[in-house]
């Protein structure tokens, strides 16, 4: 069974700038098309940045120009970094597979809070 453990998450305020980092062991993010998923308290999980295995990306129209998804194949790592934070970016932040329905088991996911 896959592990996800995501970090990286905190409290920053509007305009401010996070990274999120996504571990997971073995080298299956290089053979995945990967994901960062949010999910705000009462709403549903939404994808919203992925890259594929040959490094194409795309993103939410609602994070687009401000986050950036990258990877890191020789650590094994998926990074969102995230700037011009707003308070609607609010949520607990999951790395995954994509699409979701090939998802693996859900990690713990990493909070993030933009508030003043």
């Amino acid at each position: 069974q896959v592990q996800l453990v995501e970090s990286g998450g905190g409290l920053v305020p509007p305009g401010g700038s996070l990274r999120l980092s996504c571990v997971a062991a073995g080298s299956i993010f290089s053979i995945n098309d990967m994901g960062w998923y949010r999910q705000a308290p009462g709403k549903q999980r939404d994808l919203v940045a992925s890259i594929t295995t040959l490094s194409t990306t795309n993103y939410a129209e609602s994070v687009k120009g401000r986050f950036t998804i990258s990877r890191d194949r020789g650590k094994n790592t998926v990074y969102l970094q995230m700037n011009s934070l707003k308070p609607e970016d609010t949520a607990v932040y999951y790395c995954n597979r994509v699409p979701s329905f090939h998802a693996w088991a859900w990690g713990q996911g990493t909070q993030v809070t933009v508030s003043s």
